[in-house]
């Protein structure tokens, strides 16, 4: 790959440091120009394109910031941190892409956010299950409940007090 000096033009340069830029997706590298010897900094990424086959049949690319503001609705007010939220989208997104697979359903990517958010913070998995199972009736989301509770044994009346953890 030729990288042009950006003050010179001179088509030869050497890498100083490579640095990881996670946030980007990137590789961040310092290079310095064998002709000027002046510095400067690129950045190398992958385009690859991941599919996300939604309910209707239709096609979207993946949106990791849509992962994002998903997951951030659903840990709103909880223990779970914004940055902890980007890092979880992150690590979904790297293993989609690590699969191989350039094509996810979207049932698959909520059942992978959801498996997460209930290791992370009940209340989060449980606002999540809500938008994205589309509940109808209460007793759905009583049987979210019970099916993540310790034993399966929580009744309606410890839900509307509040008192099941």
């Amino acid at each position: 790959m030729i990288v042009r000096c950006p003050f010179c033009n001179y088509e030869d340069s050497k890498v100083t440091d490579s640095r990881i830029a996670v946030e980007m997706n990137a590789i961040r590298r310092r290079r310095e120009c064998t002709q000027c010897m002046r510095r400067f900094t690129t950045f190398e990424t992958v385009d690859l394109i991941m599919q996300v086959k939604k309910r209707d049949g239709t096609y979207q690319d993946f949106q990791q910031d849509k992962l994002i503001n998903g997951i951030d609705a659903a840990c709103r007010h909880t223990r779970v941190s914004h940055d902890q939220v980007r890092t979880l989208a992150a690590q979904i997104k790297a293993d989609l892409m690590a699969s191989g697979h350039r094509e996810i359903e979207s049932r698959v990517l909520g059942e992978i956010v959801m498996e997460h958010l209930q290791k992370m913070d009940v209340v989060a998995y449980i606002r999540f299950a809500c938008v994205y199972k589309r509940f109808k009736h209460i007793n759905e989301l009583v049987e979210a409940i019970r099916s993540i509770a310790p034993g399966g044994a929580v009744s309606t009346q410890e839900i509307e007090d509040g008192s099941c953890h």
